[in-house]
């Protein structure tokens, strides 16, 4: 299971358990779901952290494959074989520009 859906199931649970705690006390259905909401955020800034730790190095990832796929589909629409880091010096036989 990908660590994004691991850590929104995580979210989602920690609010469904905090709003069952909150049901019994007798206030306000609004006030209920917000207190949920802001204490679920608390919690799970604490009891979440490896979860989120692992989606967020899962996106990195991500990240970087796109922008390695990106560099490299530009170097082909460019004419190059490989990406380069740094243009080659001219040689002998080849004029400088």
């Amino acid at each position: 299971m990908s660590a994004s859906v691991k850590y929104t199931l995580g979210r989602i649970g920690l609010f469904v358990a905090v709003l069952a705690a909150l049901w019994l006390v007798d206030m306000n259905v609004f006030l209920k779901l917000m207190l949920a909401l802001v204490f679920s955020a608390a919690l799970s800034f604490f009891l979440l952290r490896g979860w989120r730790d692992e989606m967020a190095d899962e996106m990195a990832g991500a990240a970087a494959r796109r922008r390695d796929e990106k560099e490299r589909l530009r170097s082909a629409l460019a004419g190059d074989d490989q990406p380069r880091s740094d243009p080659e010096p001219p040689t002998d036989d080849q004029p400088s520009r």
